[in-house]
């Protein structure tokens, strides 16, 4: 999924609300720190030379480098086989999968007699493709003394800003404040008085008494909870019919900025070779298996020499589609691509001079174990 899907364009203030600064070209954005102003006039956070068209939206990565010279073929595996599933096996992995179940009776797991066992190994090719993506937008906080630096110095681009990557192949989001883009505006939502009408008493400092229902008694006595007000003190403004804003929290000043919103996200697209055996692929994507291949660099090339030409297929028709579609709004840090053979083992059995069969799949049988039965 393009990353860019992940950050909606927020409804936000009017044009040039924010003003511009170089490099953060796009429409304005919702501020993602505190909840949005209310209603603001425009060029409320005035103007950053430079930056002319403001902030807003995923910024185009640096030119990527040119992949390195083509793979060699991988080794290969000396083993290319799965031990073959014994009996016993089998019947532990229908008698763990009945027990879980509380709808399922043990007899056919302990009782019946397996007649069949066939194989149906496949093999699963996982590309992974590991990404940073960069967005824009304004964004603002109470002001508490900090010092604006706009126009002191040239904003960095976003590209710039250093940011601290996490392990690789892992999904974690950072927000960071472009220097010299920072300003203090009056709040808008309060008008800067600091504070705003109190929602849960509609502004009048007092609610209607819930134990008299606003009628000051109650069972034919006057109510003790309103000492027969029928109204009591609103908790949330103290009486006061208004409450600290919460967009400035009673600063009535906020500190305007850009700010660079970075997201590390791992893709990923698996195939899974055909086999027949009536599981669907969905089941089999996390399904536990004896790894054959993996490499992983910067910028991958199709694997080369695999002896199924179905992976060697899906490795180049991937590799290709991950490299055009995640290259355009992110820059691709680092893939791995990745061969399990599976195994899978269509067990026939017969229970009370009835036929049925199941499938144990993956490399850890008690837990990996798919089923196609008849009731029971």
């Amino acid at each position: 999924m393009n990353s860019a899907a992940m950050y909606p364009p927020v409804s936000g203030p009017a044009p040039n609300m924010f003003g511009s600064v170089p490099g953060y070209q796009g429409p304005t954005a919702g501020a993602a720190v505190y909840h949005p102003l209310s209603a603001p006039t425009a060029n409320i956070f005035g103007s950053v030379p430079g930056y002319e068209a403001g902030a807003g939206g995923y910024i185009p990565p640096p030119m990527p480098m040119q992949p390195t010279a083509p793979l060699e073929p991988g080794s290969t595996p000396d083993n290319w086989s799965i031990p073959a599933l014994s009996e016993d096996d089998a019947r532990k992995a229908f008698q763990s999968f009945a027990s879980s179940h509380c709808c399922y009776s043990s007899s056919p797991a302990d009782n019946g007699v397996i007649t069949k066992m066939e194989p149906f190994n496949t093999y699963r090719y996982r590309l992974e493709t590991f990404t940073e993506s960069r967005s824009t937008e304004w964004a603002h906080k109470p002001y508490e003394g900090e010092t604006p630096d706009c126009n002191t110095q040239p904003a960095p681009q976003p590209w710039e800003i250093a940011a601290t990557p996490p392990k690789l192949f892992t999904k974690q989001t950072q927000e960071l404040r472009v220097p010299f883009t920072s300003s203090i505006k009056d709040c808008n939502t309060c008008l800067a008085t600091g504070k705003v009408k109190c929602e849960d008493c509609k502004g009048n400092g007092y609610k209607s008494c819930t134990m008299c229902n606003g009628s000051g008694r109650r069972n034919e006595e006057s109510c003790t909870q309103c000492e027969a007000a029928g109204k009591k003190k609103c908790s949330v403004c103290n009486g006061e019919g208004m409450k600290a804003c919460d967009t400035c929290k009673g600063k009535r000043r906020l500190l305007a900025f850009i700010q660079v919103k970075v997201e590390w996200t791992n893709h990923v697209d698996d195939h899974i070779v055909e086999q027949n055996s009536g599981l669907k692929a969905e089941e089999l994507r996390s399904a536990n298996g004896k790894e054959l291949f993996k490499n992983s660099q910067y910028l991958l090339y199709p694997l080369l020499g695999f002896p199924n030409p179905a992976i060697s297929e899906a490795s180049e028709r991937l590799i290709k589609e991950h490299q055009s579609k995640y290259a355009q709004t992110s820059r691709i840090l680092q893939q791995r691509q990745t061969v399990d053979l599976i195994p899978i083992t269509k067990v026939a059995y017969k229970w009370k001079e009835a036929f049925h069969s199941y499938v144990v799949y993956g490399t850890n049988n008690q837990k990996s174990v798919g089923f196609a039965l008849d009731a029971f």
